[in-house]
C-alpha cells in the first residue's frame, strides 16, 4: 500500500464503507442476550462468545482463537465464556492487546423500552440495544479495525495483536485476574487498549485518564425473628425496613455527601461543568437539587459516593399490615483515585456496625472490590492515541476525561502487565444510557471510534521500533 492509502482522508473512506456492514453485525451480536448474572441462561453468553470467536477466525489473522472458562478467584464456580486470540509480532514490533466484553447487564424494566431491548433498532441517529453501546460496539470496534488495517497493510503488518474479549465484565470480572493467570502467554503486551468507557459528547471524543474504584455487596438488616402485627406492636417494635432505612440516611450528611469516616477523596483540576449540563446528561427533575459539594465533574470523578441499587422486600402489590423482620439492600460504593477498594470496605463495614440503630443485627454479602485506576499520561501510546482521536473526530481536541465509574480489571492489567500502557477509550456518549432502558449508540461516534483505533494501529505500525 502507498503512503496515499495510509493516509487519513483514505483509511476515513474505508471506514466509512465497512461501517454498514459492522452495524449489522453489531446488531446481530445485540440479538443475543448474553446477560452474564446469576439466574439468567448461560448458553446465551455461551452463543455470543461462539459468534465473536468465529468472527475473529474470519478475519484470517490470528495464529490461534481460543474460548476459555476459568474458576472464580474468590469461589469454587467458574466463569463466564471468555474469547481470546492472539497474533505474534515480528521481531522488535510490540504487541497491542485489545479488550471488550461480550456479556451484558439484565434489561431491566421490559416497560421503560421503547423497543424490544434485544431487538435492535435504529432511531434518530443512535442504534438501541442492550449491550448496543456497552459493550457490544467496542467489540465490532476491534474487528472492523482489524479488518480495516489488514485491508492496508496486509504484508506490511508487523505488530502483534492480543484479544481479551470477556465474557462477565457486566457481573464484576469474577474470573478474570484467573484468566490472566493461566493464559499469560496469550495476553502479554506492550499496550493495552480498553474500548469500555465514553466521550465528552458525540462531537468531543475522550482519553478516559481517572476511574474511580467500587466496592459493592448486599447488607441484610434484621430486628425480628418472625413476621408481626404493625397495629399490635408498631411504635414499639422496629421492624427491618425501619431500621435499614434509618442505617442508610446516616451514610449521607446534609447535604448528601457521604458521611463515612475513612472515605477519602483525591484532589485534581477538573473542567468547567454546568448545572444545565448536569441536568441534560442526568435527566434530573425541576427542582431536584444537586447532592455534595464543590466542582461537579470533581464530585463525579475524584470523591466517594454510595447508592442502593436493589433492595429485597414485599412489593406494594404484596404489602400487608406486618412488622418486616430482615430486609436485604445493595449497597454500591465508589472509591476514590489514591484509596484502596479493601480499605474502604472496612471504613464503610465499621461505619454500618457502629451506626446500626436499635441493635439491629447486620450480616454482610462477600464484597466485590475494584480499584481505581490512574493513567500515566506521559507515554508515547498516549500521544499517538490522541493524535488518532483528534483525527478521527476531523480535527476536534480530544478531553482528558475521568470517569465517575468503574472498570476494576485495568488495576489488575496493572499488575499482571506492569510495563504495559494502558488506553481507555469507549464508543459511548452521555445519551447513551448504558445499564438503563433505552441504552443506545450514537452511529457518529461507532463510525470515528472504528476510524480512530485503524489510524492508531496503522500509525503504531509504521512508526520507528
Amino acid at each position: 500500500m502507498t503512503d496515499h492509502d495510509r493516509s487519513t482522508d483514505a483509511l476515513r473512506e474505508l471506514v466509512a464503507s465497512k461501517t454498514p456492514a459492522a452495524l449489522e453485525t453489531l446488531k446481530e451480536l445485540v440479538r443475543i442476550p448474553s446477560v452474564s448474572w446469576d439466574g439468567f441462561d448461560p448458553a446465551h453468553v455461551q452463543a455470543s462468545a461462539e459468534f465473536v470467536a468465529a468472527k475473529l477466525r474470519d478475519l484470517d489473522l490470528f495464529d490461534e482463537v481460543v474460548i476459555v472458562r476459568e474458576q472464580q478467584a474468590t469461589s469454587s464456580n467458574y466463569g463466564q465464556p471468555a474469547v481470546l486470540a492472539r497474533r505474534e509480532p515480528a521481531p522488535g514490533y510490540p504487541t497491542v492487546l485489545l479488550y471488550a466484553h461480550h456479556d451484558v447487564q439484565p434489561p431491566g424494566d421490559s416497560a421503560a423500552w421503547e423497543s424490544d431491548p434485544f431487538e435492535p433498532e435504529i432511531r434518530d441517529g443512535r442504534l438501541f440495544g442492550r449491550g448496543a453501546a456497552d459493550d457490544k460496539a467496542g467489540v465490532l470496534v476491534h474487528l472492523t479495525a482489524l479488518e480495516s488495517l489488514t485491508e492496508v497493510l496486509g504484508d506490511d503488518f508487523n505488530i502483534g495483536i492480543a484479544m481479551f474479549i470477556e465474557g462477565e465484565e457486566e457481573f464484576g470480572s469474577r474470573s478474570f485476574t484467573t484468566i490472566l493467570d493461566a493464559h499469560t502467554r496469550l495476553l502479554r503486551s506492550d499496550i493495552i487498549v480498553v474500548a469500555d468507557s465514553d466521550n465528552r459528547t458525540v462531537d468531543i471524543p475522550s482519553l478516559t485518564v481517572s476511574l474511580r474504584g467500587n466496592v459493592a455487596f448486599s447488607l441484610t438488616v434484621s430486628t425480628l425473628a418472625h413476621a408481626s402485627h404493625s397495629g399490635m406492636l408498631g411504635g414499639a417494635v422496629p421492624d427491618a425496613m425501619m431500621a435499614a432505612m434509618t442505617l442508610v440516611s446516616r451514610l449521607y450528611d446534609d447535604k448528601g455527601g457521604v458521611a463515612v469516616p475513612g472515605l477519602t477523596g483525591y484532589s485534581a483540576p477538573v473542567p468547567e461543568f454546568s448545572h444545565d449540563e448536569l441536568v441534560h446528561d442526568s435527566g434530573l427533575l425541576d427542582g431536584v437539587t444537586e447532592v455534595g459539594e464543590g466542582p461537579i465533574l470533581s464530585r463525579i470523578w475524584f470523591q466517594p459516593a454510595i447508592t442502593i441499587t436493589g433492595i429485597d422486600a414485599p412489593t406494594v402489590q404484596n404489602a400487608s399490615n406486618t412488622l418486616i423482620p430482615s430486609v436485604t439492600i445493595k449497597v454500591s460504593v465508589r472509591v476514590a483515585p489514591g484509596q484502596s477498594a479493601r480499605d474502604a470496605w472496612q471504613a464503610i463495614r465499621t461505619h454500618l456496625e457502629a451506626t446500626a440503630p436499635w441493635g439491629a443485627h447486620l450480616e454482610f454479602g462477600e464484597p466485590d472490590l475494584g480499584n481505581a485506576f490512574l493513567v500515566d499520561t506521559t507515554g508515547s501510546a498516549v500521544s499517538l492515541e490522541l493524535d488518532a482521536l483528534r483525527d478521527a473526530w476531523s480535527g476536534t481536541d480530544p478531553v482528558l476525561a475521568g470517569v465517575g465509574g468503574s472498570i476494576p480489571f485495568i488495576a489488575d492489567l496493572v499488575t499482571r502487565f506492569p510495563d504495559a500502557q494502558i488506553l481507555v477509550t469507549g464508543v459511548e456518549d452521555p445519551a447513551s444510557k448504558a445499564h438503563s432502558p433505552n441504552e443506545s449508540l450514537s452511529l457518529a461516534v461507532f463510525e470515528r471510534a472504528i476510524l480512530a483505533e485503524t489510524l492508531f494501529l496503522t500509525r503504531l505500525n509504521d512508526r520507528d521500533h
